[in-house]
């Protein structure tokens, strides 16, 4: 690995697991400038094309979703491990789909599925993007929706 700040060759010098093991967190030295930095290892284990609903393709972004989430969940208690978590089990359903293209369908589902047991709120601004609500009517039978199918507490 080149060190960024003068492109030397560098050295590891601590290696730890992060996220059940998914993220290996580096830590190195460069042999020239001896300045320290950080790497994040992930396994790109995703590799499948989005159908999108108006049939243009594109290839799966981790990024994207947790963009679209970090928008759904802006000013909400939501700590970013819980996000972390819903991406990799979209990404873990995504696998097990074992498919070379999936409809946009499935993630939205997916992911909607799991932020409504984090978050209502987030729930229903992701909703409001993902279903295009036309008017407030729509809004309002989602909420509804949500309502409903609350348990007593």
């Amino acid at each position: 690995m080149r060190c960024p700040y003068c492109q030397g060759e560098s050295a590891v010098i601590d290696t730890r697991e992060l996220d059940n093991g998914d993220t290996i967190r580096r830590r190195r030295r460069c042999k020239y400038c001896e300045r320290r930095f950080t790497t994040y290892e992930r396994a790109e284990s995703v590799n499948v094309t989005i159908v999108k609903k108006n049939g243009d393709r594109e290839p799966y972004d981790r990024e994207k979703m947790m963009r679209g989430l970090r928008v759904a969940t802006y000013k909400r208690p939501i700590p970013a491990e819980s996000l972390e978590a819903l991406v990799a089990d979209v990404e873990a359903d995504l696998i097990a789909y074992d498919a070379p293209e999936v409809p946009s369908t499935v993630i939205g589902e997916a992911v909607m599925a799991r932020l409504r047991d984090i978050d209502e709120v987030a729930y229903i601004r992701f909703a409001s993007v993902y279903r295009s609500f036309s008017d407030l009517g729509k809004l309002r039978e989602a909420v509804e929706e949500l309502f409903d199918s609350e348990t007593p507490r």
